[in-house]
């Protein structure tokens, strides 16, 4: 190693050095780098192998003899090839048998839904699949190269005539560098090689073993920066448990519970007890205490366990021994467009053996059929041996397609006395036809090269792809606010005089529950309002006069205020809502002049509009001195806006006169049905505008019905076929198959109980709902099915409303027909008008309205001027 050690210049009465490092410790760390990159974290762009991954294969297939092999065989076996420990590539045979493509295997290999390790590599077995056997080895056209220690020879790449690396996905770190490719579905993938093949576009997306559902909004072709959002499968199983069928990629059901255990521990979700019942599919069961939203909870586990996750991908092969960056759809072209080559070499390697057996069978057929085995007898030496069989071949010769080598007449000498007494003409012509037959056909092949790997995938898909349908649902996904579906897990206290407030305040006044996530908005005596995050204790300012749990984009809740504008100023009213905001800085809600401060303040979470009574002071010659103000007359402004003149006098107090009611219109509800989910934001279909009492009916196809308040965080099920707002007078009518007798009914009922889920078909296993509609007058076409022997009844139909009355949820209704059905259709309801009070639309809060000057100006400077005086 070479030192060299120099004084720095700049700093010579620095006992620093600097040491260069030199001969071999300059290279070592590059090697050890590249041998990572190359030799062990990274597959290989070609085959989509890493190398253990290819010498187990490749050692599989010498020990393949249809038999299953002990994995520590195999194991051993491989060790030829691998210069590694038993141990790692124990675990990487067990990745790949887990992935039930390449390997056919016996026994305990562990359980990726649990995590549950494989057993021993002694007590476990494994042989090659068929679709590995098919598609991984072709040794005619496998490149070779010496072992490691020189004895053996193991292939540099495996000619793999599929997408493996996409299908089977690939996870690896390396020296600086790191590859994340997830796998995808293996019809989709052979789905789009063809499309590739026939020059179509094409789009792949991951689907993973263990289910669950995606969001690929984000995928980025499986580049570098892209993202996908998987979660688990959860449904209501009752009103106070959740089902988990399926979990996130990354997970297993050990790992998702402990998440879901750490999570109510910190209080962040809540929940009773959790049951594992997993065996050959997923079943956590998660126990709710009474009274807890089972919606709420669910987006809770998604905002705070393991049942959502993102994964990061990160497109990273190895070609021509570097590193490469490319996304999946680049990685299918190359992948395809190697299938074809392979496809070529094979058809051209097919070939040439064909025409070579051609050759030999016609030279075969001149030597035994023109006896020219008779040429050699009187031949003493070999070379006349040779010449003989060649002087005799040459007239015969001209239809051969090439010329003849001294190793065919060497082969036509190995000939045995009895095949040539046996030999029968015709069956060697027919031999030489069907060479030239399969010839002929292996051309064609090659010569339409593209047409051929087409029917190759479509081989491959018809063969293999049952059962290797998509399991993973893809979806877009909404945003969960983790404030929005946090459980309150402590108390916020405030100190009103001193202006404190926080979680451990014990002592002063408690305000509310809240979370250590949530942020707390108050406001002061003075007009000062700060938004801030959840503490143990936070200076606010003296006099507190307001403090609650904050909603960011809060447009419902409604501040009303009455101030003084400064010493001696004017006393105004506004309304106001705080929808956005800077955390911890303070905002000033009167006109920032010294002196002001708030007479009268509240929050109303629904827009609500007092009436308040003000009274002034007895000053001079005022004459009128109390009058009410009803908020109502107020128009919703943002927070900053001065307000309403209420009186130039000095006001002596204001009293809460009457209580107000919401001032909003009612809020539309729209249904999105990509995310299965409510949402005010206009997105899908409008359900309707919905006031605090309104609800929606939900009718599923399994016969269930249930009337509920609309929350934003419901979650509805994939059989849902009625979601409509509830008109309470409205009847629903339904035709059903009633499977205890075996006969159709019809009925129409009134939903009785509000909240909660009800069947309105009978319990039998076979019952099941034909049409429902929610239609006034609803009319039914009856078409009857054909009876051999008999014509066709015609098609009935049936006013509904005539047919029936309207009964209970749970009668059984009226028998429809004794014949048999063979389906049921809706038509067009018949016409119908509600007599209905209207009712009229109110003021909206977002609404933009001019005031004119004449408005602006007070009738009486005595009173109260209630228009804006800005």
């Amino acid at each position: 190693m070479e030192e060299n050690t120099e004084l720095n210049p700049e700093e010579n009465n620095s006992q620093e050095t600097i040491t260069r490092v030199g001969g071999m410790y300059q290279d070592w760390f590059l090697d050890y780098a590249s041998y990572v990159i190359l030799e062990r974290a990274v597959p290989a762009i070609e085959d989509g192998f890493k190398p253990v991954q290819r010498r187990i294969m490749h050692s599989l297939k010498e020990l393949d003899d249809g038999r299953y092999n002990k994995v520590a065989n195999i194991v051993g076996h491989t060790m030829q090839y691998h210069p590694h420990g038993d141990a790692s590539i124990a675990d990487a045979m067990v990745q790949i048998g887990q992935k039930d493509l390449l390997i056919d295997t016996q026994g305990n290999w562990g359980n990726i839904l649990t995590g549950d390790s494989a057993a021993a590599s002694r007590y476990i077995e494994a042989r090659l699949s068929k679709f590995g056997l098919e598609v991984v080895y072709s040794p005619k056209i496998t490149e070779w190269q010496l072992s490691y220690d020189g004895r053996k020879k193991e292939p540099i790449n495996l000619p793999v005539k599929f997408p493996l690396l996409l299908a089977q996905g690939a996870e690896g770190i390396a020296v600086g560098l790191s590859t994340k490719i997830l796998p995808h579905n293996f019809i989709e993938l052979i789905d789009a090689s063809i499309n590739h093949l026939k020059g179509k576009r094409f789009t792949i997306y991951p689907d993973f073993p263990t289910a669950g559902i995606m969001d690929v909004t984000g995928y980025n072709d499986g580049l570098r920066g892209g993202k996908v959002r998987v979660r688990a499968k959860i449904s209501q199983l009752d009103k106070n448990t959740l089902v988990i069928t399926e979990i996130p990629f990354g997970t297993n059901t050990s790992s998702l519970i402990d998440s879901i255990l750490k999570a109510n521990d910190k209080g962040k979700i809540k929940i009773k007890k959790i049951e594992d019942n997993t065996a050959a599919e997923v079943e956590i069961l998660v126990h709710l205490p009474s009274g807890l939203s089972p919606d709420k909870t669910i987006d809770a586990l998604y905002a705070f366990t393991a049942c959502e996750s993102s994964i990061s991908p990160l497109g990273c092969v190895i070609e021509d021994n570097k590193p490469l960056f490319i996304g999946v759809s680049e990685m299918l072209r190359r992948s395809t467009d190697n299938t074809v080559q392979l496809l070529k070499q094979e058809l051209e390697i097919q070939l040439h053996e064909l025409e070579e057996q051609w050759h030999f069978a016609s030279l075969e057929r001149i030597f035994i059929e023109k006896r020219i085995y008779r040429d050699i007898e009187e031949e003493e030496t070999w070379e006349g041996v040779i010449e003989a069989i060649d002087k005799g071949l040459q007239p015969h010769i001209t239809h051969l397609k090439r010329a003849i080598t001294e190793e065919d007449i060497v082969r036509l000498t190995e000939i045995r006395i009895k095949r040539i007494s046996k030999f029968d003409i015709d069956k060697a012509q027919q031999k030489i036809d069907a060479l030239e037959g399969d010839i002929a056909q292996v051309k064609h092949h090659l010569a339409n090269l593209i047409e051929f790997a087409i029917d190759y995938f479509t081989n491959l898909k018809t063969t293999y792809g049952k059962g290797k349908e998509r399991k993973t649902e893809i979806r877009i996904f909404d945003d969960i606010e983790a404030t929005k579906v946090v459980i309150r897990n402590t108390k916020l206290y405030v100190n009103r005089k001193e202006g404190f407030i926080g979680t451990s305040l014990k002592r002063d006044e408690y305000v509310c529950d809240c979370s250590d996530i949530d942020d707390i908005i108050a406001f002061t005596a003075t007009g000062k309002m700060m938004v801030t995050k959840v503490d143990s204790k936070t200076f606010i300012g003296k006099d507190i006069i307001h403090v609650a749990v904050f909603k960011k984009k809060d447009k419902r809740t409604t501040y009303n205020m009455v101030y003084k504008d400064g010493k001696g100023g004017a006393t105004y009213i506004k309304r106001f809502n705080v929808a956005s905001i800077t955390r911890d800085r303070e905002y000033d809600l009167t006109n920032e002049k010294p002196g002001s401060f708030v007479y009268y303040f509240s929050a109303n979470p629904n827009g609500e509009a007092e009436v308040i009574t003000v009274f002034l002071r007895q000053v001079g010659s005022i004459k009128k001195l109390k009058w009410d103000l009803d908020f109502a007359d107020i128009l919703i402004k943002g927070r900053n806006s001065k307000g309403n003149i209420v009186s130039k006098y000095a006001v002596k107090r204001i009293e809460l006169k009457e209580k107000g009611v919401s001032t909003l219109k009612p809020r539309k509800i729209w249904f999105d049905d990509t995310v299965q989910r409510l949402n005010v934001d206009g997105r899908g279909e409008l359900l309707g505008a919905f006031r605090g009492e309104d609800k929606i009916l939900i009718i599923t196809q399994n016969g269930l019905v249930k009337v509920v308040t609309p929350e934003l965080t419901m979650h509805f099920d994939n059989n849902m076929i009625v979601l409509e707002k509830w008109n309470p007078k409205k009847p629903i009518s339904a035709i059903y198959y009633n499977g205890e007798k075996e006969l159709y009914y019809i009925k129409r009922f009134l939903i009785e109980q509000e909240g909660k889920e009800e069947s309105f078909i009978s319990d039998h296993p076979n019952s099941q709902l034909e049409v429902v509609s929610t239609d006034w007058r609803p009319v039914a076409e009856i078409e009857f099915t054909k009876e051999r022997g008999k014509d066709r009844k015609p098609n009935q139909e049936i006013n509904v409303e005539e047919f029936i009355s309207v009964k209970g949820i749970s009668a059984i209704g009226n028998q429809l027909t004794k014949e048999k059905i063979n389906q049921i259709n809706l038509l067009e309801p018949l016409p119908f008008e509600e007599s209905e009070e209207v009712i009229p639309e109110e003021l909206d809060v977002n609404d933009e309205e001019e005031v004119s000057d004449d408005e602006k100006k007070s009738k009486n400077d005595d009173g109260p001027t209630l228009f804006d005086f800005e």
